[in-house]
C-alpha cells in the first residue's frame, strides 16, 4: 500500500478545490486524468476517498482522515524542493570557512565584501582560528572548509593550492631597512626578532637550515598571533616576517614591509575540504570565486620576486 506523490497531490488538490474541473486545472492536467490518478488511488488503499456527485465531491471519513496528512506531507516537500533549488541556484545559503586570525582580519574581509555585491543573500560564517585550529575544524564537520599554510598532511584533507608568496620583513618606519627594494635574511640578524610560536618558526628554521651556510634565524620573542607580532615591531620591540596578504594591517599599525632575498623563501597557502564530503553549492561557488579574486589582485598574491 503505497501511494505515489502524484496519487497523493491530485487528492489534496480534488479536496481544496472541491471540483474535478478546477482540481485538474490547478494540476495543468485533464478531468479524466485526474479522476484516473483518484481511482488508483483508491485501489492502492482498498477504500473510496471522495463520494462523486454531478455538482460536487466529498471526502469520506477515510479521505478527511488523509487529508490533512497528504496535505502537510506535499506541503513539507514542496517547501525543501524550493530551498534545495535556492540553493542551488544561489539565491541563498550559507558558507562556514576557518582561516588563520591574521588572513580573517586581512584578506578575507576583502573577498566577503566582494562576494556578498554578487550573492547578498548567502552568508559567510568566517571563523578566525589558530593556524593549527583550521584543518581540525574542517575534519570535525564545524566548517565547509579551510584556508591556511602548508601543514603536515591528514589523511582525510584535500588540499588545493590556492597562492605562493615571499616572505617579507615588517619594520617600524625610520629602520634602516625601511624603504628598500629589497632585504637579505642575513641583515635580519642586526636586529631581535619576533616570530610566532609553531610550524611557522619550525619550518623557517628548517629554510634556514637548507639555505647557504652563514644564515641564523633565533628568534628573540614568539607569539601567538601575527596581530601581536606587528604591535610589538610598532612598539619598538624587534621586527618580524610575514606575508604579503597582511599589507593592510601592516600599513595600519604605520609599518614598512621589504621583500626578502638570498634566499626567497615562500610559503604556500591551500584551501582545505574534507576527503568524500560534498560540498554544498554555496561553498563551491564561494570556493571558485576566492581563486578568481587571488588571481585577479596582484595584491592579495603578489608575483614571486625574480
Amino acid at each position: 500500500m503505497n501511494p505515489t506523490l502524484r496519487q497523493m497531490r491530485a487528492f489534496v488538490a480534488l479536496a481544496r478545490m472541491g471540483n474535478f474541473t478546477l482540481a485538474a486545472a490547478s494540476l495543468h492536467v485533464t478531468q479524466s486524468a485526474l479522476s484516473g490518478l483518484i481511482k488508483e488511488l483508491e485501489q492502492t488503499l482498498g477504500v473510496r476517498v471522495v463520494d462523486r456527485s454531478t455538482r460536487r465531491i466529498a471526502l469520506t471519513a477515510t479521505g478527511q482522515e488523509l487529508y490533512p496528512l497528504f496535505s502537510q506531507m506535499i506541503d513539507d516537500l514542496d517547501g525543501a524542493l524550493a530551498n534545495i533549488a535556492d540553493q542551488a541556484q544561489l539565491r541563498k545559503g550559507i558558507v562556514r570557512v576557518a582561516v588563520p586570525q591574521l588572513m580573517a582580519c586581512t584578506l578575507l574581509p576583502q573577498v566577503i565584501a566582494a562576494w556578498r555585491e554578487r550573492h547578498p543573500d548567502i552568508r559567510i560564517s568566517l571563523s578566525d582560528s589558530p593556524v593549527e585550529g583550521v584543518t581540525a575544524r574542517v575534519l570535525s564537520g564545524e566548517t565547509d572548509f579551510g584556508i591556511g599554510p602548508e601543514r603536515d598532511g591528514a589523511p582525510q584533507l584535500q588540499a588545493r593550492l590556492l597562492m605562493e608568496m615571499p616572505f617579507e620583513a615588517v619594520v617600524p618606519p625610520g629602520h634602516p631597512l625601511a624603504g628598500r627594494t629589497r632585504a637579505t635574511w642575513a641583515e635580519l640578524a642586526a636586529w631581535p626578532l619576533i616570530s610566532l610560536r609553531g610550524q611557522f618558526t619550525e619550518r623557517l628554521l628548517a629554510d634556514m637550515d637548507a639555505a647557504p651556510p652563514g644564515l641564523a634565524l633565533k628568534p628573540a620573542h614568539e607569539v601567538t598571533y601575527m596581530t601581536t607580532a606587528l604591535a610589538m615591531v610598532a612598539a619598538g620591540l624587534g621586527i618580524t616576517v610575514g606575508m604579503p596578504y597582511a599589507a593592510p594591517l601592516v600599513r595600519l599599525h604605520g609599518l614598512a614591509a621589504v621583500p626578502l632575498a638570498e634566499p626567497v623563501l615562500t610559503r604556500r597557502f591551500f584551501v582545505y575540504t574534507r576527503e568524500q564530503r560534498s560540498l554544498t553549492p554555496a561553498a563551491e561557488a564561494f570556493i571558485a570565486f576566492l581563486f578568481d579574486f587571488v588571481a585577479d589582485r596582484p595584491a592579495a598574491a603578489p608575483p614571486l620576486p625574480r
